[in-house]
């Protein structure tokens, strides 16, 4: 497994932005695809997005299309979400997810970080 730590978390207005990191150690990170997620107080988790290993493809949950951007920089053993234009609704706790293969299934991926809470007051 890989360990990953999120950062970035944090309380924002609506229309805002925040970035999240994961940074992640222990395994050769370029062999994992990398996802986010996110869950709700009362609900379950939220598949949010997923990268490919080089960072060719990603793919998004329809809610987030078109305002979050995932990237991630090899060299730094770090993957990213960008979130911009921030609801109410997306306020949650963001977790960071890998797995040798994409999916969007959280029950598939076997190392996650510790979460970090996103707040967006309307």
């Amino acid at each position: 497994q890989v360990q990953l730590v999120e950062s970035g978390g944090g309380l924002v207005q609506a229309g805002g932005s925040l970035r999240l990191s994961c940074a992640a150690s222990g395994r050769t990170f370029s062999n994992y695809v990398m996802g986010w997620f996110r869950q709700a107080p009362g609900k379950e988790r939220e598949f949010v997005g997923h990268i490919s290993r080089n960072g060719g493809t990603t793919y998004y949950a329809e809610s987030v299309k078109g305002r979050f951007t995932i990237s991630r920089d090899n060299a730094k053993n770090t993957v990213y979400l960008q979130m911009n234009n921030l609801k109410p609704e997306d306020t949650a706790v963001y977790y960071c997810a890998a797995r040798p293969g994409i999916a969007t299934n959280p029950e598939t991926y076997d190392s996650w970080g510790q979460g970090t809470q996103v707040t967006v007051s309307s």
